[in-house]
């Protein structure tokens, strides 16, 4: 409760209504998500022009 409610700031309502993976996610517990890569950039700016 002391993470969702004072570290992270949120609601109760909003607190109350999270998943455990979610309040996981909020915390931290799986890491950063990996950046793209050049190739895979490219590959998008390829496949959506605009």
């Amino acid at each position: 409760m002391t993470l969702g409610l004072s570290r992270l700031r949120l609601s109760p309502d909003v607190f109350w209504g999270l998943s455990l993976p979610e309040l996981a996610a909020m915390a931290g517990a799986f890491g950063e998500p990996a950046g793209l890569s050049r190739g895979e950039v490219e590959a998008l700016m390829q496949r959506f022009p605009d």
